[in-house]
């Protein structure tokens, strides 16, 4: 049995870019190490979960360990709650939240991640000041702030069940059904919640909207009155004076485990993300502690090569997350995605594949969705695939690239039906 790299550049695909000469930060990057994988491989396109649809990182991450989203999603806030140690029980409703940025109106937004400078300390200091100083009617609530200006809240009604068919109160996301989607174009303006189309009749749904609602007004007015946030305008900074919440769920997927589902094979997985871990838990897939980012990547992604290397040898495959190109996207940054691009070539894969023995294992890469920097959000446009090692031959293909892969032998695979080829190639 050969060893299965699995690796996912988070939002690595994109469309061209008049400013890259019509090119794609992935086509316009010098990717040697990819590009040979290519070259020594096979490619193709992926959807990672279906055609259509613009999906949200946690979809794709299931469907991408070969689980139907269809069946087993419940929403992103119940996964992030959960790999936080958040208890969540049927009936409690959970959300995925950002800190955010509005005017004095409370409603009009300035900026949807407080210029992503808001520091964990600031956050952690800002959710203890909310969970202590607010108060609920009929509901109660635990916050926690994760990373940066990501947070998760779980709401619990005192008299009733909550449901989790609730609308968004971030404008940037709507939902299909269970499924999360970005936003090509909306208002920055933050929404009223209220019970999806369907449930408008549902008594936990209506409990649900209106204890959100009510959290989202309470906890704008502390915010604004809050010592932190006063500080950071002293300085400069924008403030986190309100909450966007997304993706409700009121209870936790029930996932078959992993191993049952690919004859006893043993998972590992290195991640980084609240929701890729509570996915990782779920699913039976063992968590690898890796160190904390430090900002340098000639630091960071050598750490993950070497570990990887190490690892492996304690599992029949890794999944390994780098979310490094998803971020520079949602902000536009074509250029600073391009080089992360290239940092992951230098220093994750040139020291990985310097020592892996591709005699003996399988590497697959791909992501888990386009994130075009000209919309800033994520697509439904599909994303590129290699695959390389034991017995895979060959099909020509030069590099390693959304174009090129159109072009390659793999032709279009749904996200789902993936990692089953890459087990069947391992052995």
């Amino acid at each position: 049995m050969r060893k299965i790299l699995y690796v996912i550049l988070d939002g690595l695909g994109d469309l061209p870019i008049k400013e890259l000469d019509g090119k794609t930060p992935l086509e316009a990057a010098v990717t040697p190490n990819m590009d040979r994988l290519a070259q020594q491989g096979q490619t193709g396109i992926v959807y990672p979960v279906e055609k259509g649809i613009a999906p949200e990182s946690d979809v794709a991450v299931i469907s991408l360990l070969g689980y139907d989203a269809h069946k087993y999603y419940t929403g992103r806030g119940p996964l992030e709650s959960f790999a936080e140690g958040l208890t969540v029980n049927d009936g409690d409703l959970a959300l995925r939240v950002n800190f955010a940025t509005v005017a004095d109106d409370g409603v009009s937004i300035k900026d949807r991640r407080v210029g992503r400078n808001l520091t964990t300390e600031e956050a952690t200091a800002l959710a203890k000041e909310m969970n202590s100083k607010i108060t609920l009617s009929n509901g109660t609530f635990e916050f926690r702030s994760t990373i940066g200006h990501r947070g998760i809240l779980v709401l619990r009604g005192i008299r009733s069940r909550l449901s989790g068919w609730v609308e968004n109160t971030d404008p940037a996301y709507d939902r299909e059904g269970v499924f999360g989607i970005a936003k090509e174009k909306f208002e920055l303006k933050v929404c009223k919640s209220k019970p999806m189309p369907g449930h408008e009749k549902s008594k936990e749904a209506i409990e649900g909207a209106r204890l959100l609602n009510e959290f989202t007004e309470k906890s704008h007015k502390m915010l604004q009155e809050s010592m932190i946030n006063k500080k950071r305008i002293s300085q400069g900074k924008p403030p986190a004076n309100v909450i966007l919440s997304r993706d409700a769920g009121d209870h936790l997927p029930k996932f078959p485990k992993i191993s049952d589902n690919f004859g006893g094979l043993k998972f590992g997985s290195f991640v980084e993300m609240p929701v890729e871990k509570g996915i990782a838990l779920l699913t039976g897939i063992d968590i690898v502690n890796v160190p904390s980012r430090t900002g340098h990547t000639d630091v960071d992604y050598p750490v993950w090569a070497k570990l990887a290397l190490e690892e492996i040898n304690h599992f029949d495959g890794l999944y390994i997350h780098i979310k490094g190109p998803d971020e520079p996207a949602h902000d536009g940054r074509y250029m600073d995605k391009k080089q992360n691009i290239e940092d992951i070539d230098k220093y994750f894969f040139a020291p990985l594949l310097a020592k892996l023995d591709l005699n003996n294992a399988i590497v697959a890469v791909t992501a888990d969705h386009s994130t075009p920097c000209n919309m800033k959000a994520h697509s439904a446009d599909p994303v590129p695939l290699l695959i390389c090692g034991g017995g895979v031959k060959p099909d020509g293909s030069m590099s390693f690239s959304e174009k090129s892969a159109k072009l390659g032998s793999l032709g279009e695979i749904l996200g789902r039906d993936l990692l089953a080829k890459l087990v069947k190639l391992a052995k």
